[in-house]
């Protein structure tokens, strides 16, 4: 009766039985109170888990970089056991669980151990498992480690035991390892390893071991509380050197990578999800070239006068991108954003293309004569004076002259005669998808770039002269499909741009004789500049390499002191140099239907020469077409000019002159209808206020010409 009398007085009324029934009760009340939740298999969790990194490799397996894509918790691949030093293995086991291969979840010695600490009101040691910290780590159900109620604890208890009936110690000991959080947000024995000390798990050594493993009872523990735990876990160890090495490893700013970083952009847009692995077409070798050609480069710049810049290096037969820099960093104030994918005005590079869609219409040759003096265009937007780089002109120039030395209005000229509409639409099957505006958008500006391209878009597009006018699509990662070229250009005009572009003599006037796009092997090269000075472009081939470098600010500010030659250049040039060392870049074999002839200039403005032709359009002596044999057309005033008259000047002294050009002898000008006297006089329009239209009229009097100006 001593017990019975002790149990509350209801029960204690019940009898014998009646506690038999409560403490039934209890006991189900208390199973149901630390009954654990199902807890998933060792392959659910190896083969769920997610790492919060994706992976960027080159051609041949190596890795160029890698990204953060996850922000909970930095994880990296998942770490098999015996991807875990020895060391590493051993530590975690004496600091956590030193009798964890002998037990079935629960240390039974360890709880009396505690038990009795807490009795005698010792340091407590805890008596948690590796399995109860595994199963507290798989649900959230579980208590956190490092609960202490006594409920707590017993679910966490029957949770391990449940484990230890379906688990190996090995896949505990390999789940704990991955699933453990070290410093910071870092979970797991790869990113802790990685971010700590910059080594795989596999090279940690006992020291390392010893500071991991101190980091488990609190994460954040300060550096000499790390030293003081680890030099307890290596009999024998300098605890001074250990005290060093806990100051090092969580040191402000600390993340040691086994990570070269050297394609960061492309990363970005090419790793989307985590755990990505993604083998690219890049070459490290090639890629690291071209970003230390760059880097050197924007460091002679200095940031006062270029602060971004990009390049691309392209295998002229596959089509795969060998280099991808969307910028160095150092200076820039964008260094984020993708310079190799940003949409830029291509300035001058476009004039290749028409000038290879107008060789191959047989409408120019690369001898055709253009005048490069000054012009103004009649545009629904007003009038369009194009000027070249130096603001001078040439005058009569061959097309290889025009091309070689980038003149402006020769260009202009050039697309007056194939159509904005019709260059419009072959620089967009070059590749250039950007340009959604038709013609009329772009006007004549887009002779001289207006567009904005970006410049992977701009080495594709050059790798199609390189490859005589055949074109397909780059391909960035390995697994993209290789599509059949596709010929945009006869390969006999593409040629001939080619060797244009390759032309150091032919482009002496604007870059001299020797500057940074001479190779000492064959290449042909391009440069432009935007608008403002904002971009500078440089983009030339070899028989094997496109290589393209875009130099700017990406914040869109103009340079300062930076040409063509000094910008972009000198990177083309360095690139391109170490691409063909020990192998100098040819030229590609001549197509049939090109064909030397010996040519001399009437003008005597340039040099006779061998010059290339299509088949069929050959000309030994070339000329400007004589003044006679041009449509006679109104040159001043040009249509849609607006003139103001001054009310303060006597009106006899304002007077319009009238310009005629063409074989207008018998031709007359009549203003409003009114006539103003014959073509080749020197008509003189009196500024009368409004709107007045000038007609050219022929000896029959029909209108062969006419503009309409406006006087306010």
């Amino acid at each position: 009766m001593g017990a019975l009398s002790r149990l509350p007085g209801p029960i204690r009324r019940w009898g014998p039985v009646g506690a038999l029934v409560a403490l039934i009760a209890a006991g189900s009340t208390l199973d149901v109170l630390s009954r654990p939740p199902d807890l998933p298999a060792f392959a659910g969790v190896r083969d769920g888990w997610k790492p919060s990194e994706a992976w960027l490799y080159d051609r041949n397996g190596k890795l160029l970089d890698r990204i953060r894509v996850d922000y909970a918790a930095r994880r990296l691949a998942w770490t098999p056991l015996d991807a875990v030093s020895p060391a590493m293995r051993d530590t975690i086991i004496a600091a956590e669980d030193r009798r964890f291969v002998s037990h079935q979840g629960v240390d039974w010695l360890a709880v009396a151990g505690g038990l009795w600490a807490k009795a005698t009101r010792r340091h407590d040691r805890g008596a948690s498992t590796i399995s109860m910290q595994l199963a507290a780590f798989l649900s959230p159900d579980i208590a956190a480690p490092g609960a202490r109620g006594w409920l707590d604890k017993v679910r966490q208890m029957r949770a391990a035991r449940a484990i230890e009936q379906g688990w190996s110690k090995d896949q505990i000991l390999e789940a704990y390892l991955n699933l453990a959080p070290f410093r910071g947000e870092t979970q797991g024995i790869g990113a802790s390893a990685l971010t700590l000390f910059g080594k795989l798990p596999a090279a940690l050594d006992k020291r390392e071991a010893a500071l991991t493993a101190a980091l488990l009872p609190n994460p954040a523990a300060r550096p000499d509380q790390l030293a003081a735990r680890a030099c307890r876990l290596v009999p024998g160890a300098d605890c001074n050197v250990l005290a060093a090495m806990a100051a090092r490893m969580v040191a402000p700013g600390r993340l040691q990578a086994l990570d070269p970083g050297i394609a960061p952009h492309l990363a970005q847009r090419l790793l989307r999800k985590p755990g990505t692995r993604i083998t690219t077409t890049l070459d490290a070798a090639v890629q690291q070239v071209a970003v230390q050609a760059l880097r050197h480069q924007l460091l002679g710049l200095g940031p006062t006068r270029a602060r971004d810049g990009a390049a691309i290096v392209l295998d002229n037969a596959t089509g795969d991108v060998l280099a991808y820099v969307g910028g160095v960093g150092l200076s820039s104030t964008a260094a984020a954003v993708d310079g190799a994918n940003a949409l830029r005005q291509a300035g001058s590079t476009f004039k290749p293309f028409l000038y290879a869609q107008l060789i191959e219409r047989k409408w120019l040759t690369a001898g055709s004569i253009l005048e490069d003096s000054p012009v103004q265009l009649d545009t629904a937007s007003g009038l369009y004076v194009p000027r070249n780089y130096d603001n001078s002109f040439l005058g009569p120039v061959s097309v290889r002259r025009a091309l070689a030395n980038s003149l402006n209005v020769p260009a202009v000229r050039a697309l007056v005669l194939d159509g904005v509409q019709s260059f419009r639409d072959r620089l967009f099957d070059l590749g250039y998808t950007d340009l959604s505006g038709d013609g009329d958008y772009y006007g004549f500006s887009l002779a001289l770039g207006s567009a904005e391209v970006t410049l992977l878009q701009q080495a594709n597009a050059y790798r199609a002269l390189a490859n005589l006018g055949r074109w397909s699509p780059a391909r960035l990662r390995n697994e993209d499909a290789r599509a059949a070229p596709r010929a945009l250009f006869d390969s006999g005009a593409a040629w001939i741009v080619a060797d244009i572009l390759a032309d150091a003599g032919a482009r002496a006037a604007t870059f001299g004789v020797d500057s940074a796009l001479r190779l000492p092997f064959w290449a042909a090269a391009k440069t432009g500049t935007s608008k403002g000075m904002r971009d500078n472009w440089c983009i030339g081939f070899s028989d094997r390499f496109t290589v393209a470098v875009w130099v700017g600010n990406l914040e869109g500010d103009s340079m300062r002191s930076v040409s063509g030659t000094s910008g972009a250049a000198p990177v083309w040039r360095d690139i391109m140099m170490a691409l063909h060392r020990g192998r100098p870049g040819k030229a590609a074999a001549r197509p049939a239907n090109v064909s030397g002839t010996h040519v001399t200039f009437v003008s005597g403005t340039e040099q006779a020469r061998t010059e290339w032709f299509l088949a069929g359009t050959g000309q030994a002596v070339l000329a400007q077409a004589p003044a006679s044999a041009r449509r006679p057309h109104i040159t001043n005033p040009v249509s849609g000019s607006v003139y103001a008259y001054d009310p303060d000047i006597p009106a006899r002294q304002q007077a319009l002159g009238v310009v005629v050009n063409g074989a207008a002898t018998s031709h007359r000008l009549s203003l409003d209808g009114r006539p103003m006297g014959g073509a080749q006089e020197a008509v003189q329009l009196p500024l009368i206020p409004g709107s007045h239209l000038l007609a050219l009229l022929d000896e029959s009097g029909r209108r062969v010409d006419q503009v309409r100006f406006t006087v306010r």
